[in-house]
């Protein structure tokens, strides 16, 4: 007589099917995917172009942002026409928003040049300011005033994917040669000076650079960064929404 087989375990019920999460996504939600796709290739992209001192890469790394706007745009349309809203899209869109729109522009802005220990403080200020002002209105969303479609009637303070701006005049700089002159290394009596050390100093990064105290300067450019985070936490400020 052949040895009884065990019984098969069968899957314990209270646990979720698998891939349950994925399966639960609606149609706007994997557009809001979109948009967290394109921040993380924006991030990625700026890393290989540091890594090359390849502009090819940074320009694609730009390119990356408007896409992001667009996944942006689309998925809240998507949304109200299947009629398919939830808690759980609403925070996928919020850190699809923080990787794209807060993230990704101040990493281009350190790839751009500003790199100074003051520029860092700034450009930190503004991705704190992108993140509370996500958080923000994911907590007053559901008290604020809607139109008779459900949409709300403004914004308080401007909407992070205005940092779209920031990223234009980035482009504009590389584009005219106003960032990234990697170019035809200079000389000095021990040999060629580093790429990166040329390609950042003061005449090589738009705007030039201000010594605020002894050892702690300045490039006067990333301060739209910091006018950008406190537009976007200001609650004085409203934005009809369109």
């Amino acid at each position: 007589m052949s040895p009884r087989r065990p019984k098969r375990k069968t899957s314990d019920p209270s646990l979720p099917s698998h891939f349950s999460m994925v399966r639960s996504f609606q149609l706007a939600d994997f557009v809001t995917l979109g948009n967290a796709v394109c921040g993380c290739l924006s991030l990625m992209f700026a890393m290989k172009a540091l890594l090359t001192q390849n502009t090819d890469f940074l320009f694609t790394s730009f390119w990356c942002i408007p896409a992001g706007v667009f996944f942006d745009f689309l998925d809240g349309r998507v949304a109200r026409w299947r009629q398919s809203t939830s808690i759980l899209g609403q925070e996928l869109d919020s850190l699809a928003d923080f990787c794209s729109f807060g993230i990704a522009p101040a990493v281009l802005g350190f790839a751009c040049g500003f790199q100074k220990m003051l520029d860092l403080v700034v450009l930190t200020y503004f991705v704190c300011c992108g993140l509370a002002r996500l958080a923000r209105f994911n907590a007053t969303v559901a008290a604020m005033p809607t139109d008779l479609n459900g949409k709300i009637k403004f914004f308080e303070g401007t909407p992070i994917p205005t940092t779209l701006v920031i990223v234009g005049v980035l482009a504009y700089g590389v584009f005219n040669g106003k960032f990234w002159r990697f170019a035809n290394p200079e000389y000095q009596h021990e040999g060629p000076f580093a790429s990166f050390s040329q390609a950042f100093t003061p005449d090589n990064v738009w705007g030039g650079e201000v010594s605020l105290f002894p050892g702690y300067e300045l490039h006067p450019l990333v301060l739209m960064y910091a006018v950008s985070g406190t537009l976007m936490i200001s609650r004085r400020l409203r934005i009809p929404k369109l």
